[in-house]
């Protein structure tokens, strides 16, 4: 065969690399690194964010309850001179009437009804109160006034009373002995029972409590009678 001109050669190299073009396989992708596969194969979890650490806000200590809170809740409370109704259970010695009782001693005043639980409810824990004074050599009397207006239900009361409970008490029926005591004592006319006033030796109210009193105020009382 002779030489082939210049065009012809042209030719003849342009339909090889055709050919050849066709006969090879699709290119691939070039490789992609660790890192762009990771990504490539789907959404990656995100770690937790840290939680900020936050200042707490400064707690207030606990109020310690505070029965009398020096004179401030006697203040202006007085007690007029009064001669009261009395009634005993069987065998109890009898009351006084006169009220205030004489002075001299400290004395706790309690009001109560027989129709009142949380009166009879602390009952037991006065009694106590009374029991650990004498023991610590506080010269302090318990005195209970009832404002029941049905004297057989407070008869009653009393009657079923255990020796050491409570088996006699002053009794202020509605009337003029019951809207004078109470006003002195700036108590409502329909008292939340129990409520209760702590007399000093001298006839002054020093503490007026309203509601009953809690194992945890025998403490206060004590430091207030034993001075």
């Amino acid at each position: 065969m002779g030489r082939l001109s210049p065009l012809t050669t042209a030719i003849v190299v342009a339909f090889a690399a055709a050919v050849g073009a066709c006969d090879s396989p699709a290119s691939a992708p070039a490789p992609t690194s660790r890192s762009e596969q990771v990504v490539a194969s789907g959404p990656v979890a995100s770690a937790p964010p840290t939680p900020v650490a936050s200042t707490p806000a400064h707690a207030a200590p606990p109020r310690t309850r505070k029965l009398c809170d020096g004179d401030g809740n006697a203040r202006g409370r007085t007690i007029p001179k009064l001669t009261l109704a009395h009634v005993e259970a069987p065998g109890a010695p009898p009351l006084e009437g006169a009220f205030p009782p004489a002075r001299g001693k400290w004395t706790w005043v309690n009001f109560w009804a027989a129709w009142c639980g949380p009166c009879k409810e602390e009952m037991p824990r006065l009694a106590a109160w009374r029991a650990k004074l004498a023991q610590a050599g506080a010269d302090m009397r318990f005195l209970f006034v009832s404002v029941d207006d049905d004297a057989r239900q407070l008869r009653e009361f009393l009657e079923h009373q255990p020796e050491d409970g409570v088996r006699s008490s002053l009794w202020l029926p509605d009337g003029p002995n019951r809207t004078s005591l109470l006003a002195g004592l700036k108590m409502k006319s329909e008292p939340q029972l129990p409520e209760q006033a702590l007399i000093d030796p001298t006839g002054k109210v020093r503490c007026f409590v309203e509601g009953a009193v809690e194992d945890g105020d025998y403490a206060e009382i004590a430091a207030i009678v034993t001075r």
